[in-house]
Parts: structure tokens; sequence; C-alpha cells
């Protein structure tokens, strides 16, 4: 949220990715595996599979790989057709939305490599608390000067938000990392991780009209992102906070909205009483935009 009359302010940096790894442990090689490398095809086979070749005589072991060379290739080829079919039942397509280049241009500064998470589970909502009486026209030089602000008096490595939308319905691009990927973003303390910042352009306090264009546009970007993970935007999911800044101790587990409020996890009036209003509804939207009843 931008305070008013001020420079932006930024929740919180995004905190460093998990850099640990898990070691591999490998048993010994048994015989029955050495005998069953030799049979050509066999690798493909599932354990149980190769374990039975290898207690066969060598004949009687190639002609069973044979017959079931076919079945396994079957299985293998259902196995590969039904994540697609899962996954493709509650998505949505991506909105129109601008890059940051056309917007941006040669106002970038240098800045450190992105953050990733492995998915978007969740999205907040925010507005930039800037005047709502501009021509849309005129966005890409207020958002330069959001992103001057946030990285020239913040000091932020970049522009916090992941997505901002404008009074028109246009979607613009924020915070850099590909529009496509889980853009680790700086927007709502305590959970920055698995989430996607939206921005509305403007000020919605009590009382002030929010455009169903403006909304309609939200809703599009939060049933595409959240779609890509299988979330239904009307649920809660499980939020670990990584900030006690935020309404909840670090490493705590929320219970949020998937289309939330920045007031939602953090103390501050944005997104604005009128637009925290209208959340309801654009949860509905993005359902149906994911085909949900």
């Amino acid at each position: 949220m931008v305070p008013p009359g001020g420079t932006p302010h930024i929740a919180d940096r995004p905190d460093p990715p998990d850099s640990r790894t898990m070691p591999v442990l490998r048993g010994p090689r048994r015989a029955r595996e050495r005998r069953t490398s030799r049979i050509p095809g066999a690798a493909h086979l599932p354990a149980a599979a190769r374990a039975l070749l290898g207690a066969l005589p060598g004949l009687a072991a190639v002609a069973a790989l044979f017959l079931c060379a076919g079945g396994v290739e079957r299985a293998a080829d259902e196995q590969s057709a039904a994540p697609a079919a899962a996954t493709g039942r509650h998505t949505a397509p991506r909105p129109d939305i601008v890059p940051r280049s056309v917007w941006l241009g040669g106002a970038a500064r240098a800045q450190p490599a992105p953050r990733y998470d492995d998915e978007v589970v969740a999205v907040f909502v925010h507005h930039t608390d800037t005047p709502n009486g501009y021509d849309c026209a005129d966005v890409p030089a207020i958002l330069r000067g959001v992103y001057q602000g946030q990285t020239g008096a913040r000091d932020w490595d970049d522009i916090g938000y992941n997505f901002v939308v404008d009074r028109c319905g246009t979607v613009y691009e924020g915070r850099a990392g590909g529009i496509d990927r889980a853009v680790t973003g700086a927007h709502t303390q305590g959970f920055n991780h698995r989430t996607t910042g939206i921005a509305a352009l403007g000020t919605y306090t009590a009382g002030v009209p929010v455009p169903d264009e403006l909304t309609d546009a939200i809703a599009a970007v939060a049933a595409w992102k959240l779609g890509e993970s299988g979330t239904d935007p009307r649920a809660k999911v499980a939020l670990v906070s990584s900030n006690g800044l935020s309404r909840f101790a670090a490493g705590a587990t929320a219970m949020l909205p998937a289309v939330a409020g920045h007031d939602d996890g953090y103390a501050t009036s944005c997104p604005g009483a009128a637009l925290a209003a209208r959340l309801g509804d654009i949860r509905e939207t993005a359902a149906r935009l994911q085909g949900r009843a």
C-alpha cells in the first residue's frame, strides 16, 4: 500500500529460499539386478517385473519380456495422459497482460535475480493508495512513479506487487521474474511465499466506487494463477507466516482465504473497505472462470 501523498510502502522482503538438500542413499545392487540388466529392454520395466525376469532362464526371460512389453507401454501412455486431464479440469486462461518492458522501459534499475516458489496457492489483493482520477492512457507513467518510489525512497530491489490492475481493467506485469512463473513477491508481511500480489491502481476506501472492469480483471488473474495449482478461489488455504510482524507469529500456520485482502495477513487498511467488500464477488467470478459450479 502507498501512504497518501507519500512513497509506496512494501510489506516485507521475500525470504531466502531453502537451500538445504536431502542426501540420496543407494543400497548395493543384487545379483538379480545385474542379471536382468543384460536383457534388452528390461531396464524400462517396473521393479516387480525385473525381479521375475531375474528368476527365469535366459530364453524364457526374453520371451516374457516381449509378452509384457505391449502392456507396459500402454500403461505408461495411460499414466502420462492422466495428469493432463486432472490438472486441466479447473484451470482458467491467462488474461492479456502488459509486459513490464512496455511501462518500465529504460527506467529499470539493476537488481538481483528473482526468487521463486513451487506454486501459487493464494492471492492477496491490494490497492496502491494513489489518486483515482487518472486517464488509463497515463497508467504506464503512474506505474513508473510507483516503481521509482519503491526502489528509490524505500530501497526495495523491485516493485513489490506481482500484478497491477487499472480501473479500465488492464492488467500490468509488476515484479520481474516471468508472468507464468511463481515469482516470490514483496507485498504482504509474512505471506509472500506461494502467493501472488495483485494491486488495484487507486484508492478504494469506504464509499469509493469500485469499477466492475477492475474487479473482473483481478478475478481473471486470480482464476488463472490459482488454477495452475488446482486451488478453488472460494477455499481457504494453509499458509505459513515467515515474519512475526504479520498477524501471525513466525512459523505459525494460518488458514486464509485463497483470495485474500492485504489486511487478512497484515494489520493495515489495505485494500480499502470498498474493495474489500467486493472480494466475495471476485472469488465467485474467479471460480466461474475456472469452470467450477
